[in-house]
């Protein structure tokens, strides 16, 4: 799974959150491995060894240089994440290793097969709902935000046996311009795309919501992270088979 790069108390840090790893270990029913920021190079060196990436979500937003130079971001922003995450999702598509994206990463995802994202929407009343409370109840920030609709006949029909879903919802940018080589498998009532996937990749999905967050109480987010961990040990029965 990817990581952050911060400063902790002085300390340059890589950081994931526990909800991540428990999601990855105990929904997926996989190892958790911690990736660093280290940028392309560690990408290449790593990815022979994995059978699934997780992107998790972060804080911080992409820079609006790698997708649109006319476009204006805020921060924080987390270069090395940037160029770590946008090289394992290619690298993860050359190889058909199950990609589950969230948040930030489902627009990495994006980014990285060529679509681009709208900003600062937590300055658009319209889109209120979509950014995250001041509350400092981690309850509250994460509680179910709005309502979002599942494609007819798409995969998260066949995963969640549902058309629609209520989900939590703490993001400030969203996908403008869908990559030509996504589809959509989820939107919000305003339009807003909450789910994507590559049809032509064994399972490469990303989600804007965060089905980390208390997965085990979620009829939508425990068979999403189920269907991960059955991609992953099938990639990982198959190398083995080699």
């Amino acid at each position: 799974m990817s990581a952050c790069y911060q400063t902790i108390e002085g300390f340059p840090s890589h950081t994931v959150h526990d909800k991540y790893v428990d999601a990855v270990a105990n929904g997926a029913g996989a190892v958790p491995v911690i990736l660093p920021a280290l940028g392309e190079s560690l990408a290449e060196r790593v990815i022979e060894s994995l059978d699934g990436i997780l992107l998790t979500g972060s804080a911080s937003n992409l820079e609006a240089a790698l997708y649109d130079s006319n476009t204006v971001s805020e921060g924080p922003f987390d270069p090395r994440r940037d160029a770590t995450s946008l090289r394992l999702v290619a690298l993860a598509i050359q190889r058909d290793i199950p990609l589950l994206a969230i948040c930030r990463g489902m627009q990495e995802l994006n980014v990285a097969l060529g679509g681009t994202l709208q900003t600062q929407m937590d300055k658009d009343p319209d889109f209120a709902v979509h950014v995250a409370t001041d509350s400092e109840d981690l309850a509250v920030r994460y509680g179910a935000r709005h309502e979002i609709h599942f494609t007819s006949g798409g995969l998260f029909t066949k995963i969640v046996g549902r058309k629609s879903a209520r989900v939590n919802s703490l993001h400030t940018q969203r996908i403008k311009d869908l990559s030509d080589d996504l589809e959509i498998e989820a939107k919000a009532e305003d339009g807003v795309i909450e789910a994507v996937r590559l049809p032509q990749a064994t399972f490469v999905v990303g989600v804007q919501w965060h089905p980390e967050w208390e997965f085990q109480r979620d009829d939508v987010s425990s068979p999403l992270l189920k269907a991960f961990g059955d991609a992953v040990r099938s990639r990982c029965r198959a190398r083995a088979a080699r």
